[in-house]
């Protein structure tokens, strides 16, 4: 089985999951220096029903986390229901006042 590569794609504001050198998720992102918007979640049509878009996002949250500079806005749907499913990484969440 090929092995799943994450990237941080800073110039195309996105980041990527790869399996071997098939593209298989992205995840875009508007990044204003104090919140991270994550905009659109999306899995290759070919590659969907293998929990990669899922994969992804956690991979997102955890860089997020260490570097403890920005909070996330969950724009898209998908993320929404990630951090749903995951009440405990709630806390890197941009809290509405």
């Amino acid at each position: 089985m090929n092995e799943l590569r994450f990237q941080k794609e800073t110039d195309a504001s996105r980041y990527t999951l790869h399996r071997g050198d098939d593209l298989v998720s992205v995840l875009d992102y508007r990044d204003d220096g104090r919140t991270v918007a994550m905009t659109r979640a999306y899995t290759v049509p070919t590659f969907r029903g293998h929990g990669y878009a899922g994969a992804l996002v956690e991979r997102a949250i955890e860089e997020l986390e260490q570097s403890g500079d920005r909070k996330v806005v969950p724009v898209c749907w998908y993320v929404a229901d990630w951090f749903e499913a995951n009440p405990s990484r709630r806390g890197i969440l941009n809290q509405r006042s």
